[in-house]
């Protein structure tokens, strides 16, 4: 997800490159349009679905019906659980924290769908494991240092290439802890017991979301898959002009082509599954039965604006003017989540970063600000979080909400911790 920091970035890095002129790197060509819904991974077909199309809707009912009917092992149940975790930067600290808070708390359940994008996605692979992971995502996200994610470009490196940071640090933590024992135990969960993890990111080429079907990639097993896999990750954070896109060989009538895939925010900050595919489940009978099916989306980001008096320039107008694009972007995948989950009869269930924290923000990937926010997540989750059932103003305006949740986010901390509730000590 982009954050209003590195949003200047790329304003920077766009107006210096439209100034000079800058040439361009190569690529290979990319999926012409007459071909587009054809395309499939080089090697490894049939892992990941068009999110806005027939033919993507299609293919994931297709395979919600293959693993029910050779499915032998999952037990029958009358309770559903899913987690949606969006995007954010560094504050995914704050749904790591939640995480294993809630593990603490002794009620975390095991979900049967996880979807993730962006630090959602990298925080999916081990929430969807379960809490054996726990360390794993506070080693993380309170042990991370800028210099562990990205290496600066400078403006040099930033006109003559595609970005102004590189993310080979960023892909050697990813493959630091995605490795071939962690692929089989995926892959197991998928084919055995019929739980999905699902990551997106955008194609910019076509402009659309691709919604990744991990537990499947994972059942593959060979080395080609587990490299795969950890491009996915590293392309659903690959932020737009701050960081690199990920370049995945394609075929398409026996041809090869290049697509260019980058942060799965660019197209939604959060989902939980398409909406057509609940019709398309319900008309055609297929999938879930659970009577109790709830929803738990976890926001890393605020739902109140931060206040900034903005100076009277291009680039501070033009960068605010784009970050609160995405403030009400993020509105919006809610409130579409939202209906969704209510005409599916699924509860809805929604956690964000409150008002009541507050906790200085140097820059990105600032090791004391994700230590603060992983241990406000935390808290929270460990006294048992408060989950908001609506969007933000769908019943009350933005500003009472989010003061509502703030004492509610108050309240179980004093019930936890009486006469010390400030999240940052």
């Amino acid at each position: 997800m982009i954050t209003h920091k590195l949003v200047n970035w790329f304003l920077v890095l766009a107006s210096v490159a439209i100034l000079t002129g800058c040439g361009k790197l190569t690529r290979n060509h990319g999926v012409p349009p007459q071909l587009h819904g054809q395309e499939q991974v080089s090697s490894i077909p049939g892992v990941r679905y068009q999110a806005l199309s027939k033919v993507g809707i299609e293919k994931i009912l297709s395979d919600i019906k293959s693993t029910i009917d050779t499915n032998k092992l999952s037990p029958k149940s009358d309770q559903a659980n899913y987690l949606s975790i969006s995007g954010g930067g560094d504050n995914g600290a704050f749904g790591a924290g939640l995480l294993t808070g809630w593990t603490a708390h002794g009620d975390r359940p095991k979900f049967d769908l996880v979807t993730g994008v962006s630090t959602g996605a990298l925080i999916a692979p081990f929430a969807y494991l379960g809490s054996t992971y726990d360390p794993v995502l506070k080693t993380v996200y309170t042990e991370t240092n800028p210099s562990d994610i990205y290496l600066e470009r400078g403006f040099i490196g930033a006109l003559f290439g595609e970005a102004m940071g590189d993310t080979t640090p960023l892909y050697e933590l990813i493959t630091k802890y995605i490795d071939a024992d962690l692929l089989q135990k995926i892959g197991a969960e998928y084919s055995l017991m019929n739980r999905w993890l699902l990551v997106a990111t955008t194609n910019l080429d076509t402009g659309t979301p691709v919604i990744w079907n991990m537990g499947k990639l994972a059942q593959i097993g060979t080395p080609d898959a587990l490299i795969l896999f950890r491009k996915i990750l590293l392309a659903s954070a690959a932020i737009p002009g701050a960081f690199p896109p990920v370049m995945i060989d394609v075929e398409a009538d026996g041809k090869k082509f290049q697509e260019m895939h980058v942060d799965g925010g660019a197209t939604m900050s959060v989902f939980l599954y398409p909406s057509a595919l609940g019709a398309a489940a319900r008309e055609q009978k297929v999938g879930a039965t659970s009577k109790n099916r709830k929803a738990y989306i976890i926001r890393n980001s605020r739902i109140d604006a931060d206040w900034r008096e903005i100076d009277r320039d291009t680039l501070s107008i033009m960068g605010r003017a784009i970050s609160q694009l995405i403030q009400s972007q993020g509105y919006g995948d809610l409130y579409r989540i939202y209906q969704t989950t209510q005409r599916d009869h699924v509860e809805f269930n929604l956690a964000y970063i409150g008002a009541d924290f507050n906790f200085y923000h140097k820059r990105e990937f600032d090791r004391p600000y994700m230590n603060a926010l992983y241990k406000y997540g935390y808290q929270l989750g460990k006294a048992g979080y408060p989950w908001a059932h609506t969007p933000p103003g769908y019943n009350t305006p933005i500003d009472e909400e989010t003061r509502h949740q703030s004492q509610r986010n108050l309240d179980a901390l004093q019930r936890m911790n009486p006469g010390n509730i400030n999240p940052a000590q």
